[in-house]
C-alpha cells in the first residue's frame, strides 16, 4: 500500500532535490513558463503557489522565507514587486499544467507548468537582456 508516501522522490538525494526545487522555481518566476518532465511539474506546483502565497503577504518575514528557498534575490524581488500584486484578488491556483507530448529519446512525458496571467513578453527577456548587455560591454 502506498499510505503517506507524500512526494515523488525522482531518484535523487533530498539535497539534490532541494537545489533542483529553488533552480526550477526560479526559472518559473523569471520566464514565468517552462517546458519540463509531467512529474516535475506535478511536484513544483505546490512549491510555487506557497512562493506565490508569501508574495501576496509581502512583509519581512515572508520575503526572508522566499529568499532561503530561492537562489537568487532578482527572483525574490520580481516575486513581492511584480507576481504578488498581480495574483492579489486570486484566492489560489496560480499556475497551471499543460501535458505537451512526450520526449523524443526516452518516450517521458513532457509538460508545460505557466503562470495563469503571465507575461508573454517574460519569456527569454532576461536572456535577451544579457545579451545584449553582454555587446554593449563589448564595443
Amino acid at each position: 500500500m502506498r499510505h503517506a508516501r507524500g512526494y515523488r522522490r525522482l531518484n535523487r538525494t533530498h539535497e539534490h532535490r532541494k537545489a533542483l526545487w529553488a533552480n526550477m522555481a526560479g526559472s518559473l518566476i523569471e520566464h514565468e513558463q517552462i517546458k519540463t518532465t509531467l512529474p516535475k511539474a506535478k511536484e513544483l506546483r505546490p512549491i510555487v503557489e506557497k512562493l506565490i502565497t508569501l508574495g501576496k503577504r509581502g512583509d519581512l518575514h515572508a520575503r526572508r522565507q522566499a529568499a532561503s528557498q530561492l537562489k537568487q534575490d532578482a527572483y525574490v524581488a520580481k516575486l513581492f514587486e511584480i507576481l504578488g500584486p498581480r495574483y492579489k484578488d486570486r484566492q489560489g491556483g496560480y499556475v497551471r499544467i499543460m501535458k505537451a507530448g512526450f520526449r523524443y529519446g526516452d518516450m517521458a512525458p513532457m509538460a508545460i507548468i505557466e503562470f495563469v496571467d503571465r507575461d508573454v513578453d517574460a519569456k527569454g527577456a532576461g536572456d535577451k537582456a544579457r545579451v545584449a548587455a553582454e555587446e554593449a560591454a563589448e564595443e
